[in-house]
């Protein structure tokens, strides 16, 4: 059987059964991910040969040179009557393995993802400023984004400007018009396109990661001349999220840059995946921090550690720590007990929470 045919299979297969990813490694069978685990597939060991002739048949002309020098590579596949995936093929041991992420044609909506988009909508109605989507390699921050860019597209007329390594979700214009820029096809870089965005009239920029100082510090800018920003970062946290911005810069700059940065940045979403406690499929969990005075003033005043207490007090403005959000789900009963506990950056004062305890500052509430 063609390699080829072999991969279309899986794919079809992987679509079929609604798998999020697909796990191909030499000499081993696939192995899907189904709802947050990985389940072998029934099938013959997959040989290096086979791989590696997969990998350069689909590897598009730009990257064949990334793929031959550097032994690994980021891109995009279509498969016509199965879908677009995005491919990553590299080396381990001396062999060629490959990760593929179905990705929808159709972006979803807020309600597609379980989230509650009141927030979200409200952050897609800034005329300004910088809104980070943060968390883990595959906590669902590019479906979150997706999902921001259609409803603007659906409810506002702007010109929006995606950069993305590779681009996920493709977008119909309705009320918007949306250009969509690839990474390595479209433009050499993020730092290339941030820099060449700005030149695009955009209202609405989505980067598709901050990588580095130039992207941020071009995002900045961006955001202090009438731009919405919209970013990932991998970060656990909303402190994580807004001292890794400082890691961009030199030490000396920091001062300065701490009222550059409490004035544009909006808001930092960071989120998780839990196992749903019905149905199969997974619920998004996260902290939302909505920057108002009270934040603006701790990041300016340098005091990263409080960022998890001010969150906390913040609720009226839309903010709330993982453990609000994980108590949420468990009471509505959408994740198990056990499930959240697990993933609770703090699990003893959650414990406590569910069992009706909550800590104030004038002490225990029952």
């Amino acid at each position: 059987m063609a390699v080829l045919e072999i991969i279309h299979g899986l794919l079809h297969l992987a679509v079929e059964n609604g798998a999020s990813d697909i796990h191909i490694k030499s000499k081993k069978p696939a192995f899907l991910r189904l709802s947050g685990h990985l389940e072998s597939v029934e099938m013959d060991p997959i040989s290096p040969e086979e791989i590696r002739e997969f990998i350069e048949q689909s590897v598009p002309d730009q990257f064949f040179e990334d793929w031959a020098r550097n032994r690994q590579v980021d891109y995009s596949y279509r498969v016509e009557g199965i879908g677009r995936f995005r491919v990553n093929g590299f080396l381990q041991r001396g062999l060629p393995s490959v990760v593929m992420r179905h990705v929808s044609d159709h972006p979803p909506s807020f309600e597609e993802l379980n989230i509650d988009g009141q927030i979200l909508s409200k952050l897609c109605r800034e005329k300004d400023g910088i809104v980070l989507l943060c968390g883990a390699t595959g906590s669902g921050k590019s479906s979150t984004l997706a999902a921001m860019v259609s409803h603007i597209n659906q409810k506002y007329d702007k010109h929006i400007v995606t950069l993305e390594d590779p681009i996920e979700f493709t977008y119909t214009d309705i009320k918007s018009i949306i250009n969509q820029r690839e990474i390595g096809i479209d433009c050499a870089s993020f730092a290339d396109g941030m820099r060449a965005v700005l030149r695009q009239d955009p209202d609405v920029i989505l980067v598709g990661e901050m990588r580095d100082r130039v992207t941020f510090e071009t995002a900045l800018q961006a955001s202090e001349t009438g731009h919405l920003v919209f970013g990932t970062l991998h970060a656990s946290n909303a402190q994580q999220a807004v001292q890794r911005l400082f890691d961009f810069f030199p030490e000396e700059r920091r001062i300065a840059l701490q009222r550059q940065i409490a004035s544009a940045l909006r808001a930092t979403i960071t989120q998780k995946l839990l196992p749903a406690l019905e149905g199969g499929g997974r619920y998004p969990v996260s902290e939302t921090f909505i920057l108002d005075s009270l934040g603006r003033k701790t990041i300016m005043d340098g005091q990263f550690e409080k960022l998890e207490a001010v969150i906390e007090a913040s609720e009226d403005n839309g903010s709330k720590t993982f453990n609000q959000d994980l108590f949420r789900l468990v009471k509505a009963g959408k994740v198990t007990k056990e499930s959240a506990i697990a993933s609770s950056p703090n699990p003893r004062q959650l414990e406590m929470n569910l069992k009706g305890i909550f800590l104030s500052s004038g002490g225990i509430v029952n």
